[in-house]
């Protein structure tokens, strides 16, 4: 059987998670937006789902939105917040080496006449703490940063960013996708005043996110309907999904330390094996990575050439991005300016797989 070592691209749904879900598509169908017993069924699952999200995170029940994913999370908390608070400045930061979910949704503001500042990266992968805080101006609104990269794994310094936010009072948003389950996300310990992720990240079903926001903090809608959601996020409640995410979230919160145990040993057996087979060297080995992402610069291959004579045995992803013809680097690689870039292999591995 091929082993899958994609596991940053999309895991495996816990059997426990599926069985929690699929009640709710034969017997519990009921809408929780309405006033029967069927609907109440459905809508008391939504609210132990949402406690248990915010568990994983700190956070307060109330304070959790649900949407179809991080990338509807990140337009919600980007584009929500700017129109709710347009009056106070138009001046956004990020990094260069975002998911492009984040870097799209800045470049389609750009064109109706926000400013965007994009933070260079270090060798490491790293933001300079003092860079960030330069950028700062009266007009800066928002500061997005991610906490873990989904191509190098690199940790971002999470804490320390939200010190600068709160200290400026500019609201600090946070994709913690690749973050969840890995390492510690504390929203009120690290200061972040807006964080998503998705159910599919964390052995859950696909096609779920959550999107957190502090008490206080105004957002416009950007999908409009039935006003669910406290009139943030219109449409009918995912119900199977969200109870889905919600175990997730209590199955990874329960198992926190021995998951993380079990994802060290398997990185280091993985590290092992590729140097001391003179295959590859590992990229970014400082503790600041998660525990679940190795990238690999090759010895003596291309990366897709490598992956395509071991495709019988595994499954990976490349540090780049394709097209028909060419392999150009990703925004990520190139961002941290790796000359060989078409060497480099993102191997991502899970408790599951």
């Amino acid at each position: 059987m091929v082993k899958y070592l994609d596991n940053a691209s999309t895991t495996k749904v816990d059997s426990r998670v599926l069985k929690e879900m699929l009640p709710y598509f034969t017997e519990q169908y009921g809408n929780a937006s309405s006033n029967h017993e069927y609907g109440e069924k459905s809508r008391n699952a939504v609210e132990n789902a949402r406690i248990q999200v915010s568990n994983i995170i700190n956070a307060e029940p109330k304070e959790m939105i649900f949407t179809s994913g991080a990338t509807e999370s990140i337009n919600l908390a980007i584009k929500g917040y700017l129109e709710a608070n347009a009056h106070k400045g138009n001046h956004i930061i990020t990094v260069k080496t975002e998911h492009k979910a984040v870097l799209a949704t800045c470049e389609y503001l750009e064109t109706i006449g926000y400013d965007v500042t994009y933070l260079d990266v270090d060798k490491n992968g790293l933001i300079n703490l003092k860079q960030l805080e330069e950028s700062i101006n009266d007009q800066t609104l928002l500061i997005a940063v991610m906490f873990a990269n989904n191509e190098t794994g690199v940790i971002q310094p999470i804490r320390q960013i939200g010190d600068v936010s709160n200290k400026h009072n500019v609201v600090f948003f946070c994709d913690a996708t690749q973050a969840i389950g890995k390492v510690n996300v504390d929203v009120d310990e690290q200061k972040i005043d807006m964080l998503c992720f998705s159910g599919h990240k964390i052995n859950g079903p696909k096609g779920i996110g959550v999107l957190f926001k502090r008490q206080g903090i105004d957002i416009n809608p950007i999908i409009h309907g039935g006003g669910q959601e406290s009139g943030l996020r219109s449409g009918t409640y995912n119900t199977p999904s969200i109870v889905g995410i919600g175990k997730a979230c209590d199955i990874l919160s329960k198992e926190y330390e021995q998951n993380v145990a079990s994802l060290l040993r398997k990185k280091q057996e993985i590290i092992d094996y590729y140097e001391k087979n003179n295959i590859g060297q590992v990229n970014f080995k400082a503790e600041n990575v998660v525990p679940h992402i190795i990238s690999i610069t090759l010895n003596n291959y291309d990366a897709e050439e490598f992956l395509m004579l071991k495709h019988k045995e595994f499954v990976a992803s490349t540090g780049s991005a394709c097209n028909a013809e060419i392999i150009e680097p990703s925004h990520v690689l190139n961002a941290i300016d790796f000359f060989n870039y078409k060497k480099i292999i993102r191997i991502s591995i899970d408790k599951i797989t």
